[in-house]
């Protein structure tokens, strides 16, 4: 039995320009269009619109049920093992015994450059830089850029340091 994943974007609420597009029915049709089209490049199957409820805050204690369209996509999911397929390969072509020496002379160069890959993945690598600071050294800074640290040591105590309970309320 396929299993699907599905994909539920919300109804789109206003139509789209496009050249040749005339009336509000028309652009709103080109928008689920251009929706669907788009979606459907990426492997998803259109299935159905609903119409579901939204409960959404209003004012400060009150909530109201607000209904949302939205359209519903599938496909077949990647991961299955249904969708698993091995490749099989070939079996190598038997060499003579005469042969046979001419065989491993050809492969032994092969076989020391992959030995020589491996080797190389082997050693250390060499370490990275310490990552970047992000303000210069005290002695580096200019003048601007100590004034621009004292004022936002200063906002940052008076929001939430010692000064905050000072700041009197409205």
């Amino acid at each position: 039995m396929p299993r699907y994943e599905y994909k539920v974007v919300p109804a789109p609420t206003k139509g789209l320009k496009a050249k040749g597009v005339k009336g509000a029915e028309g652009r709103f049709a080109h928008a689920v269009q251009e929706l669907m089209n788009g979606l459907s490049g990426y492997g998803w199957e259109y299935l159905r619109a609903e119409t579901l409820p939204c409960v959404e805050r209003s004012g400060l204690t009150g909530s109201t049920t607000e209904w949302r369209n939205m359209l519903v996509f599938r496909r077949l999911r990647e991961g299955e093992t249904d969708a698993f397929a091995p490749e099989l390969l070939t079996a190598p072509a038997m060499v003579a015994a005469t042969g046979a020496s001419d065989a491993v002379a050809q492969t032994a160069p092969v076989e020391d450059q992959v030995a020589d890959r491996a080797v190389k993945n082997l050693r250390p690598q060499r370490p990275r830089p310490p990552p970047r600071q992000t303000q210069r050294p005290r002695a580096q800074r200019s003048r601007w850029q100590m004034r621009q640290t004292r004022t936002n040591m200063k906002i940052s105590k008076m929001t939430h340091g010692t000064m905050a309970s000072r700041i009197p309320m409205m």
